[in-house]
């Protein structure tokens, strides 16, 4: 049982290191002169076969329900939201911001859940969520501080507001996707989502000149796949794993390794500087989620990090 439980962590663990790892890659790719467009394409081309390669081995083992056209649509919709919208305003932001300060932004999904769900779904706040709220705030804008020194102001503050605002979009896909996810299936809900979003950023690419998918560096492809199978369908999969094992909170908790590996990997790999100023912040913030999790009525019933 033990080991069964310090498993569940270090998956936990091991999935939120890789989805944070997803904001060097996609910066790696801009070094070889991809767009965001172009990166978030190839990341939903690259990973959507082997997100319906689980559905197809996960029906191998359950007979899930059949889908109705309602719950397709609403999947569909939802999808546009999570895997398209926000991905882009994420990767969009990555152009001014460092990868450290994008993931701690992003850290914030849980907070802001709680908010949209008060107005959403008329859920109560705990007075001691909103103190939890102010406390992880004012980590943010310590990083922040930090990344105003060393760039400059008006990008960090265009790549902090696409950044949070991906954030909100992806909190409101949570939201929505928690109200589908019994009827679904978690497997299947991404898959359909991560569908609706491939077919989104195609048509994106035809827009924008589909021509640019095919006369990237051969290092932009490799990354698209490293992001597709290590940053996006691996860490789905652990954290879907360490939350049935262990649930979510803790999964959530566990979880909190990912802005300060964040900082570490962007420091290691982009030899982004790492200030005593941005290590503090990432600790407020994450004391801050913490209390937050803590706290009997949780802000989402899967609160697994943005994508």
């Amino acid at each position: 049982m033990q080991s069964g439980f310090y498993l569940s962590i270090i998956l936990a663990s091991l999935g939120a290191i890789l989805f944070a790892a997803k904001a060097i890659v996609v910066k790696f790719s801009y070094q070889y002169g991809a767009t965001a467009d172009v990166v978030l394409t190839l990341r939903m081309v690259f990973s959507l076969p082997i997100f319906w390669l689980a559905v197809w081995w996960n029906q191998r083992a359950t007979l899930p329900q059949p889908l109705i056209r309602k719950d397709v649509i609403k999947v569909c919709a939802i999808g546009l939201l999570g895997y398209f919208l926000s991905s882009y305003l994420d990767f969009l932001g990555l152009h001014y911001i460092s990868a450290g300060l994008e993931r701690v932004i992003l850290y914030l999904t849980p907070a802001i859940v709680l908010v949209l769900s008060k107005f959403f779904l008329k859920k109560e706040i705990d007075r001691r969520q909103y103190w939890a709220m102010v406390v992880a705030y004012l980590g943010i804008m310590m990083v922040f501080m930090h990344d105003i020194e060393l760039n400059n102001h008006g990008a960090v503050v265009l790549g902090s507001i696409l950044v949070f605002l991906a954030a909100a979009v992806y909190s409101i896909y949570l939201i929505f996707a928690g109200e589908l996810v019994g009827r679904v299936g978690s497997i299947r809900l991404v898959a359909l989502a991560s569908a609706s979003a491939t077919v989104a950023t195609c048509i994106q690419s035809l827009v924008l000149g589909v021509d640019q998918l095919f006369v990237q560096q051969p290092e932009v492809y490799y990354f698209a796949l490293v992001n597709a199978l290590f940053c996006t369908f691996m860490p789905m999969l652990f954290i879907m794993m360490a939350v049935n094992r262990i649930g979510s909170s803790l999964t959530a908790q566990a979880g909190t390794i990912g802005p300060v590996g964040t900082a570490f990997l962007g420091w290691y790999f982009l030899s982004e500087p790492v200030s005593t100023l941005q290590l503090a912040g990432i600790v407020v913030v994450l004391i801050g989620i913490a209390i937050l999790l803590s706290i009997g009525n949780k802000p989402n019933q899967n609160p697994t990090p943005s994508e």
